[in-house]
Parts: structure tokens; sequence; C-alpha cells
């Protein structure tokens, strides 16, 4: 983007909300962010700590190879998310490529 900051973020990961849907969440403080998840009533809150800050872009990237987001629902959650983003995720073009792998990938999974 042109003149405006990406904004960056150091934790990122997925959690079920109240409504039962699973969604890709991002945020700087873990704690705070756990908190608050719990507090709003969401279920299977898995988030972790990235080590440095990313853009959405790159945190997608990383959580669609990440051993702890492997199953199914956060799969489905990451690249919906992608998918609904895509003009943002597309600037980058590492993240577009991850994002491709994982649907293939995704796809095979709702096969078997």
């Amino acid at each position: 983007m042109k003149g405006k900051a990406m904004k960056t973020y150091s934790v990122a990961g997925t959690s079920q909300g109240p409504d039962g849907q699973v969604k890709i969440r991002f945020a700087n403080d873990y704690v705070g962010r756990f908190k608050q998840l719990i507090r709003n009533g969401h279920e299977c809150v898995n988030l972790i700590e990235l080590g440095e800050q990313f853009t959405k872009a790159e945190v997608v990237a990383a959580l669609l190879d990440h051993p702890q987001f492997q199953s199914l629902e956060d799969q489905m959650a990451i690249i919906e998310y992608a998918t609904r983003n895509r003009k943002t995720i597309q600037e980058d073009h590492f993240a577009i490529k991850a994002v491709r792998a994982a649907q293939t990938r995704v796809d095979t999974m709702e096969v078997a």
C-alpha cells in the first residue's frame, strides 16, 4: 500500500467463537488477547508468539505451514481469511504462494 504503513503483529492464531466459527486472530499481546477471547466465550483458543513483527499477509503464510495449525478447521479458517483479503495478501508474493499450496493440501484433506 502506497503512503500507508502496514500494521504488524507479534501474536497470531485461531479460535472458535461462541457461534462455532473458527477464525484467524491477530494481536500484539499474547496474555491480553487470550484473556479477551476467553472472556468473550471463545473455545479452542490457539495462539502463538511469532518472535517478531509480521504483516497479516506474512502471518497467514506462517500459520499455513506451522505444525500447530494443520487441522482442517484451522487451515480452512486461515484460507478463508486469505480469500476474503485477497488484495492485501497478493501484495506479498511469498504469502500468495503459501496460500495456494495450503489450498491444495486442504482440498486433499477434504477428499480423504
